[in-house]
């Protein structure tokens, strides 16, 4: 993991106490203020706006307190992680939150200061600004830490070139996640997949050099509870296949991994907190290459699930690879089967990139979701498994077209897609992340970054009642 600061400050020796005033709130913070300090917050501009902080220097010129501004409702209502993105306007230190902030609110903010201080340095080591908190009172400190150390994972993840993090790499990170947390973790790959029925996973990555054979890791912790499986889409770089993308669009294929990133991130986030379920994480992991064995246009593959699928589109792949996965999943019926994967522009196109698309059947998991993702500073948004839609996905030549012509609809004929090899027996919700962001953030670097997660986790207790 990146060496980044993701934990809170362990001592509050020489802690700064940090103000959150709100503009509406800043004269009656003044008037508490001796007359110095007045004066200096007055004369430095301070009007408490988003994304403002000064510090207040005592009689020795160190900072005495520091202040960040907190808008207004209606500002906070436009993002998220406003502390974080204040940071850059005070001196590097060791900050404790003195007033301005309580309940959910003082939690997600707190995450977001440990977020705002990621970065990824693995190929240009960097000497930032450290900006470290105290854990504030109220909050569950523990947990707060393992959702940041978990975003790091993801992000650290997504964040890694292909030629750094490939299908065999992707399963040692896993792996290791395993070791981490005492659980197992098996993989299955290249020729083995096709002795054990995993078709569509070979055919897309058959393409690859030996050393980046496609593979489908199974990781597999906890004896007792609710089953929960959670397949994330591990696409380790996409080139559109046959089907070649230009090159504007192959920029970014890096990332086409962050659903297998999220729940890898997930997963991290449940063991250590140590819930009471029986998980399991699937990852098909490949890379769509281009080569003399490459899958082809115009081919008709047989899933796992026996369903026959007419490609018309090598750049439809991730759901290729996710079907096996799911049929393979729901051969075990789990309580709650859950997909991640970066699968269309058209989700970006529907809601873009700060909102991560949910599908679901099931109108109690969605509304767990969404709520949990309100309180977590995880938004999500629903979109529908709407069944007459189903037609577009049926070609005629064969069971299912993993491109419908057209382009209309395209998120929501993709999650139906994978709905017939989830099945109807089994409780299963699919989110179509994005898991990147273009541009700087607060609480988030420009790069990948953890989507749908958290909203999963705060949920979990009521969606399997646990």
């Amino acid at each position: 993991m990146t060496d980044t600061p993701m934990k809170f400050a362990a001592t509050t020796k020489a802690a700064i106490p940090l103000h959150v005033v709100a503009a509406e709130a800043l004269d009656d913070f003044l008037a508490r203020q001796d007359d110095t300090a007045r004066a200096w917050i007055s004369a430095s501009g301070f009007a408490g706006a988003l994304k403002t902080g000064i510090a207040v220097p005592g009689p020795d010129g160190t900072p005495a307190m520091a202040l960040i501004g907190h808008g207004d409702a209606a500002g906070r209502a436009r993002g998220r992680f406003w502390l974080a993105g204040a940071l850059h306007a005070l001196p590097p230190g060791t900050y404790r939150i003195a007033s301005g902030l309580a309940g959910a609110e003082l939690e997600a903010e707190a995450l977001g200061w440990l977020f705002g201080n990621y970065r990824f340095d693995r190929y240009a080591r960097q000497s930032p600004a450290r900006h470290l908190l105290i854990a504030p009172d109220g909050v569950d400190a523990s947990r707060i830490e393992t959702l940041a150390e978990s975003e790091a994972l993801t992000r650290d993840l997504v964040n890694t070139p292909a030629a750094d993090m490939g299908p065999a790499e992707l399963a040692a990170a896993a792996q290791a996640l395993a070791r981490d947390f005492g659980a197992a973790c098996t993989v299955i790959e290249g020729q083995a997949l096709l002795d054990q029925n995993f078709p569509m996973i070979h055919a897309v990555g058959r393409a690859a050099t030996a050393a980046r054979a496609p593979r489908l890791i199974d990781l597999r912790w906890g004896e007792a509870g609710p089953k929960l499986t959670l397949v994330g889409k591990g696409v380790c770089f996409d080139t559109g296949g046959l089907d070649l993308k230009p090159a504007a669009s192959m920029g970014l294929m890096k990332k086409d991994m962050g659903g297998a990133a999220n729940v890898l991130g997930l997963a991290r986030s449940i063991m250590a907190l140590k819930l009471p379920v029986q998980l399991r994480v699937l990852i098909p992991a490949v890379e769509n290459a281009v080569s003399a064995d490459a899958f082809r246009p115009q081919d008709i593959l047989t899933s796992r699930a026996g369903l026959t699928v007419e490609i018309n589109n090598t750049d439809a792949e991730g759901r290729l690879v996710l079907a096996d996965a799911l049929t393979y999943g729901a051969e075990e019926e789990p309580d709650l089967m859950l997909s991640m994967a970066t699968l269309t522009g058209a989700a970006r196109v529907a809601v873009g990139a700060d909102l991560a698309p949910v599908f679901a059947d099931d109108d109690a998991v969605f509304a767990a979701i969404d709520a949990a993702g309100r309180q977590g500073a995880d938004p999500v948004w629903r979109m529908p498994f709407h069944d007459p839609y189903e037609a577009l996905i049926e070609p005629g030549i064969a069971d299912l077209d993993n491109a419908p012509k057209g382009g209309f609809g395209g998120a929501i004929t993709a999650a139906l897609f994978l709905r017939r090899f989830a099945g109807r027996q089994v409780r299963y919700t699919h989110f179509d992340v994005y898991s990147w962001s273009a541009t700087a953030q607060p609480g988030r670097s420009q790069g990948g970054f953890g989507q749908g997660g958290r909203a999963v986790l705060g949920a979990l207790p009521q969606i399997l009642a646990l």
